[in-house]
């Protein structure tokens, strides 16, 4: 699919509220309804657009720690991955998981109410998959945190 300025425009708009109305998205952009719903429509065809989800504060709901947890495996077998990948895809906590290139095999961001659910979460993880090195860093400060892509 073809992006022209006007669907950049539209993008960078929804991406910093997309429960707006089509109107006030279209005045934003300087177009009228019609064009910006059809645009609309074309970018979730193509796949360009995903699910439209709320943002909940984490902190207004008690989920005040947020640790980045870096894990070294020595395991890489097929067997061992789609077990740790299971798990992590079952633990409500792991808000990403990435596979890494480096010293570290993988990273997660974990968010929980408290040191205590961290351990409770740790421990669950180990005892369901063996990893080679566990480490776990606390956020004290969230500086930056967005979902919008520099468009």
């Amino acid at each position: 699919m073809q992006f022209d300025a006007m669907d950049r425009k539209i993008l960078l708009e929804l991406q910093q509220d997309a429960g707006r109305s089509l109107d006030e998205i279209a005045r934003a952009v300087g177009s009228s309804k019609t064009p910006v719903w059809t645009r609309i429509r074309k970018l979730r065809e193509a796949g360009v657009i995903g699910p439209q989800v709320v943002i909940a504060d984490p902190e207004k709901l008690g989920f005040e720690a947020c640790f980045f947890v870096l894990i070294r495996t020595s395991e890489h077998e097929a067997d061992w991955q789609r077990r740790f990948l299971s798990a992590l895809r079952d633990r409500p906590e792991v808000m990403e998981a990435h596979r890494l290139a480096g010293e570290i095999d993988y990273i997660l961001k974990v968010r929980v109410k408290n040191a205590r659910a961290y351990d409770v979460f740790y421990q669950a993880l180990i005892s369901e998959v063996k990893v080679h090195n566990v480490t776990a860093l606390l956020s004290m400060e969230e500086i930056k945190n967005t979902t919008a892509l520099p468009l």
